[in-house]
């Protein structure tokens, strides 16, 4: 059924959930695990090379903590997990990624916003479910 799962993340306390399904869906079809975290290049707008390098460290020092961590949960379980840190803008990245890496499964979370909210912050998950070739399983996320 599925051999490589992805699981895009960003390590907020209430994307808890979608790792947990991630972890629980490899762990019943005995798929590997990739664990992708983005580092959108919007951060960078209006700062200078030298500046954006020294955020963009940072950034990428906590995405591999986050990582980290969610592998370490995966493998607790039992789950093959792999981690990759990207960069560019999340759905591109995510999208792009499943396909260079032969997913079979999307797993990520959604907030399920609406009205405004949705129209001034976006939805990387429904970009996703637009761009991938993929199935992707949406969770809802706890509230932060």
């Amino acid at each position: 059924m599925y051999d490589e799962i992805l699981l895009p993340t960003i390590g907020s306390p209430g994307g808890e959930r979608a790792v947990a399904e991630a972890i629980d869906l490899a762990e019943l079809t005995g798929a590997r695990l990739h664990i992708l975290y983005v580092v959108e290049d919007d951060s960078r707008k209006g700062l200078a090379d030298g500046r954006w390098e020294t955020i963009r460290e940072a950034l990428r020092s906590e995405a591999r903590d986050v990582l980290t961590d969610v592998e370490s949960k995966a493998t607790a379980a039992g789950v093959e997990a792999v981690t990759h840190v990207g960069e560019g803008r999340a759905d591109e990245a995510i999208t792009d990624y499943a396909s260079e890496e032969g997913i079979d499964a999307i797993v990520m979370g959604t907030h399920a916003r609406t009205g405004v909210n949705k129209f001034l912050l976006g939805s990387v998950t429904e970009n996703v479910i637009r761009r991938a070739e993929q199935p992707v399983l949406v969770v809802r996320l706890d509230e932060e």
